[in-house]
């Protein structure tokens, strides 16, 4: 991540901007629920990555990624209008993947307290397999 501090406000700049102009400008039917997760600025802030997650099915990622490919224009567009740089840096939209990453660590880590609540019942009531003390003592000498 770059840590050029005009790079990282310029970069909230875009994602506000460009959030806005989905929410208010941006009037594709193939556009679903999208948001807006986080914007990475180049170094010599030429270049945007804009990442989003659209809430729904596949079908309903394709056709928000279609109007977003052809939506590009007029957000670059008001995005160098708001953002008053000399030039306005291009956008790539990624489909982020986060969520559905995190969804399925989460159901992971689900199962395994599932597992390991079940382990812990068997083990509560369990008992040894053999003699209940496994460790040879010295043989004890019955003269004294």
């Amino acid at each position: 991540m770059n840590d050029n501090p005009r790079a990282l406000r310029l970069a909230d700049r875009i994602k506000h901007v460009v959030a806005q102009m989905l929410d208010t400008r941006v009037k594709d039917p193939r556009l679903g629920f999208v948001t807006v997760t986080d914007v990475r600025v180049t170094g010599d802030l030429q270049h945007a990555d804009v990442f989003y997650t659209v809430l729904g099915d596949d079908d309903a990622r394709a056709g928000s990624a279609a109007a977003l490919e052809s939506a590009t224009g007029l957000i670059r567009t008001e995005v160098g209008r708001q953002t008053g740089v000399r030039l306005t840096p291009s956008l790539t939209f990624h489909l982020d993947a986060v969520p559905e990453t995190a969804a399925h660590l989460a159901a992971a880590l689900d199962e395994a307290a599932r597992r390991d609540a079940a382990v812990a019942r068997l083990a509560q009531d369990a008992t040894p397999a053999g003699d209940p003390d496994p460790y040879r003592r010295p043989a004890e000498d019955d003269e004294k």
